[in-house]
C-alpha cells in the first residue's frame, strides 16, 4: 500500500508541474511534450485540456522519467522539484538517518571545514534546500529594502561574520534535520564532493569526520570513483563490507563442474574435462557492476569472435543452453529479462545464470551434516558497490516429496535456512513462485513492474543511456 500511495503522490505533484506546458503554444505543444517524454495529441480543445489528455495517457512505469525530464527543462519551481526529488528518492528505500545522530553529526564539524568557497558552497546549497522565497526579487522592489531570506542569513551569519554559526545552526536553519532520508545522505555526499572542495586532503577529512557518525547506522562515506582529479564519494551500506569483489564466476553450468587448483597458493582454478560445460569469468568485476556490455567483451575476446554483433549473439545462445528444460518459468524470466531491458540491456547488469555458490567435491550424502546447501543459484545480478543480488524461482520440488505429491516440511526449511545464510554473507534473495513465470505473457507483466522496482531500490542507472 504504501508503494501504492506514494506513486498516487507522484503522479499529483508531477501532473501539477506538467500543467505549466500549457505556457507553450498549440503549435508547439507536441513538440514540448516530446521533451518531457509525454505523448503528442490532436490540438482538440484548450492548451489546458491537451496537457491534461496528455498526461492521464503517462503509465506509471514513465512517471519517473516524465518527472526527471520536467525538473531537467525547468518548469518546476523550488519547492515542487523539492517535493518530487524526496518522492523520487525514497523509492529508493535509503537508510534511515535518526535525527539524534545528525545533530551529533553537525556538532562535531568545524563549519570553516565546509566552506572554502562561497560560490561553489551557495551553489550547492540551493540544490538541495529552499534558500529564497521565489516572489522575494519581486517583494524587494516593491518594498523599495531586502526583505527576510535564509539565503542572505546564510551570507551574513557564515561568510560576512564568521563565528556567528556553528555548523548546527546552519543545519538547523536548512532544516536538515526534518528533511527526507535520501536528502540528508545526499547532501553529505555534495559536502564533501569536488565540486565544493577543492582540495583532495579536505575531502578525506571531512569523509573520515562524517563516517564517524553515520556508521553507527550501517552507512558510509565510500570512494566510488573520480572526476577531474578528485574522488568521488558515495554513501553505501557498511553490511555490503564482507562482499569482496569475485575473483572467479563460475556460471551457466550445463553440468557439474570438474574442478582443480593450478594454483592453491594463489586460488587459481581450472575447469578439468570438457571445458564448455561451465563459463568461469575471470576478469576484475567493476565498481558500477558487472554489465553486458562487461561479459560480452569477454566472451568475444576469449573466442576471438570478429564483431560485436556475433558475439552478443553466441553468448545470449550459449546462456540459454543452461536454462534447465524442466522450468519455463527460468526460462521466461531470462527471456522476459532481455525483452524488456531491449538495447538497454548493454548497460544493464547482466543476468548470470546457473551460479555455483559452493562447490564440493563430494556429495550431499558423503558430507553429510556438514554439507553446504543450496550449490547454485538461478539467477545473479553484480550490482554496483558490491551489492549482489540472488533471483530465485521455486518449483514444487523446493517444498514437496514424492514429485510433487506431498508437502515436505524439511526441504522448505532448508530452503529457509539457505535463505538466512546467503542474507547473512551479504546477498539480498528475491523469490519467484514458479507458477507466477510459467506463462510467459504473465511474466512479462509481472517482471516489467518488478525490474524498474529493483533498479530503483539498489540505484542502478543504465550507464551512458
Amino acid at each position: 500500500m504504501a508503494a501504492i500511495r506514494d506513486r498516487s503522490t507522484l503522479r499529483r505533484l508531477v501532473g501539477d508541474v506538467a500543467a505549466r506546458l500549457g505556457s507553450n503554444t498549440h503549435a508547439t505543444l507536441n513538440e514540448a511534450f516530446a521533451k518531457v517524454g509525454m505523448p503528442p495529441n490532436s490540438d482538440e480543445g484548450t492548451k489546458r485540456e491537451r496537457v491534461a489528455r496528455s498526461f492521464a495517457q503517462v503509465p506509471d512505469s514513465d512517471l519517473h522519467t516524465v518527472a526527471q525530464l520536467l525538473l531537467a527543462n525547468g518548469y518546476a519551481n523550488t519547492a515542487q522539484r523539492h517535493e518530487i526529488e524526496d518522492v523520487l528518492w525514497a523509492e529508493a528505500c535509503p537508510p534511515g538517518i535518526p535525527s539524534r545522530t545528525r545533530r551529533e553529526l553537525a556538532r562535531s564539524l568545524d563549519l570553516a571545514d565546509l566552506v572554502r568557497s562561497e560560490s561553489r558552497f551557495m551553489a550547492m546549497l540551493s540544490r538541495f534546500w529552499v534558500l529564497a522565497d521565489e516572489m522575494s526579487p519581486l517583494m524587494d522592489a516593491f518594498f523599495g529594502t531586502p526583505g527576510p531570506s535564509l539565503k542572505r542569513d546564510i551570507e551574513q551569519h557564515v561568510f560576512r561574520n564568521p563565528g556567528d554559526w556553528s555548523t548546527e545552526d546552519l543545519f538547523e536553519n536548512l532544516g536538515a534535520f526534518e528533511a527526507g532520508d535520501a536528502r540528508f545522505a545526499r547532501f553529505l555526499e555534495a559536502l564533501v564532493s569536488a565540486d565544493v572542495l577543492l582540495d583532495e586532503a579536505a575531502q578525506r577529512h571531512l569523509v573520515t569526520a562524517i563516517n564517524a557518525h553515520v556508521r553507527s547506522v550501517a552507512i558510509e562515506l565510500r570512494e566510488t570513483g573520480a572526476e577531474g582529479g578528485y574522488p568521488c564519494f558515495s554513501m553505501v551500506s557498511t553490511r555490503l563490507a564482507q562482499n569482496r569483489k569475485p575473483k572467479n564466476i563460475i556460471f551457466a553450468s550445463l553440468t557439474k563442474p570438474d574442478i582443480r587448483f593450478q594454483s592453491a597458493m594463489d586460488n587459481d582454478i581450472e575447469i578439468v574435462g570438457n571445458r564448455d560445460d561451465s563459463l568461469v569469468y575471470d576478469r576484475p568485476t567493476p565498481e558500477d557492476g558487472l554489465r553486458w556490455r562487461d561479459l560480452q567483451t569477454w566472451w568475444q575476446d576469449k573466442h576471438d569472435i570478429p564483431t560485436e554483433a556475433d558475439a552478443k549473439t553466441s553468448l545470449y545462445r550459449r546462456l540459454c543452453r543452461s536454462l534447465p528444460d524442466n522450468s519455463p518459468g527460468q526460462q521466461n524470466l531470462f527471456d522476459c529479462y532481455h525483452q524488456i531491458l531491449g538495447t538497454k540491456v548493454y548497460d544493464h547488469p547482466v543476468l548470470l545464470p546457473e551460479v555455483w555458490l559452493h562447490w564440493d567435491h563430494q556429495t550431499v550424502r558423503e558430507r553429510g551434516p556438514q554439507a553446504l546447501l543450496r550449490s547454485r543459484m538461478d539467477f545473479l545480478l553484480l550490482l554496483p558497490h558490491g551489492q549482489r543480488i540472488v533471483l530465485e524461482v521455486d518449483g514444487s520440488q523446493h517444498y514437496t516429496r514424492d514429485r510433487g505429491q506431498r508437502p515436505d516440511t524439511a526441504k522448505y526449511a532448508e530452503t529457509m535456512a539457505a535463505d538466512r545464510d546467503l542474507k547473512l554473507r551479504g546477498y539480498e534473495v528475491f523469490r519467484f513462485g514458479h507458477d507466477e513465470l510459467k506463462d510467459a505473457t504473465a511474466a512479462r507483466v509481472l517482471l516489467e513492474q518488478f525490474l524498474p522496482a529493483l533498479f530503483q531500490r539498489f540505484n542502478v542507472s543504465a550507464g551512458t543511456d
